[in-house]
C-alpha cells in the first residue's frame, strides 16, 4: 500500500465508527445524543479531508496506481453511503434518493469490473468528481440538520436545513446519473 492508499483506508475505518456513534443514542437512550454531535463532526471532517489529501499525496509522490484508482472511489462510496443511510433512517433524507444512489454505485462497480477485464483501471472522471462534491455538500447539510435536531436548537432551523439538504441531494443524484452515463460511454468506447 502506498502512502495515499493508507490515507484512503482511513475512510474504511471511519465509516462504521460514524454509523455506530450515530445510532448509539438510539440503541442506548440513557447515553443521550448531545455528545455525539462533536464526535460525528470530527469523523465527518476527517473522512472528507482524507478524500482530498489521498489524491494530493498520490499525485505529489507519483503514487497513482491502478489499485488506488479503484480503492479511492470504493472508500468514498462506502463512507458516503454510510452517512446517507444514517440520514435516511433519521428521516432527514428520502430513501428513494438513497436507492438511486445505491443502484448507480453498484452500476459503476460493475462497469469498473468490466473495464478491469479489458485491462483498464477506470479512475474518477470529472462528472464523478462533481458528483462527489455534491454528495459531500448534501452530507454536510444533512449533518447540520441532524446536529440541530440532536441539540434541540429549533424546528424551523432544522426544517430549513433539511430542505436544503434534500435539494442538494437531488442535485447530486442527477449528477450521479449523468456521470454513470459518462462512465458507460467510456466503457463502450474501450470495448470497441
Amino acid at each position: 500500500m502506498t502512502s495515499a492508499d493508507k490515507i484512503t483506508s482511513i475512510r474504511l475505518i471511519l465509516a462504521p465508527i460514524f454509523f455506530v456513534v450515530y445510532f448509539l443514542p438510539v440503541w442506548f437512550p440513557s447515553l443521550g445524543a448531545t455528545w455525539t454531535v462533536p464526535v460525528l463532526w470530527v469523523l465527518f471532517v476527517i473522512a472528507e479531508l482524507t478524500d482530498l489529501f489521498d489524491g494530493l499525496v498520490a499525485r505529489s509522490r507519483n503514487e497513482v496506481s491502478d489499485f488506488g484508482k479503484l480503492f479511492d472511489p470504493f472508500s468514498d462510496t462506502l463512507v458516503r453511503i454510510t452517512y446517507f443511510l444514517c440520514f435516511v433512517v433519521d428521516g432527514i433524507l428520502p430513501a428513494i434518493l438513497l436507492m438511486i444512489v445505491l443502484y448507480r454505485e453498484f452500476g459503476i462497480l460493475f462497469l469498473r469490473t468490466l473495464m478491469m477485464k479489458l485491462g483498464i483501471a477506470m479512475g474518477a472522471r470529472s462528472g464523478g468528481k462533481m458528483k462527489a462534491v455534491t454528495y459531500m455538500v448534501a452530507g454536510l447539510l444533512a449533518l447540520i440538520a441532524s446536529s440541530t435536531q440532536r441539540l434541540s436548537i429549533g424546528l424551523s432551523l432544522f426544517t430549513g436545513i433539511k430542505i436544503a439538504a434534500i435539494v442538494v441531494f437531488i442535485i447530486s443524484v442527477v449528477l450521479s446519473l449523468g456521470s454513470f452515463v459518462d462512465y458507460y460511454r467510456v466503457y463502450k468506447n474501450a470495448k470497441k
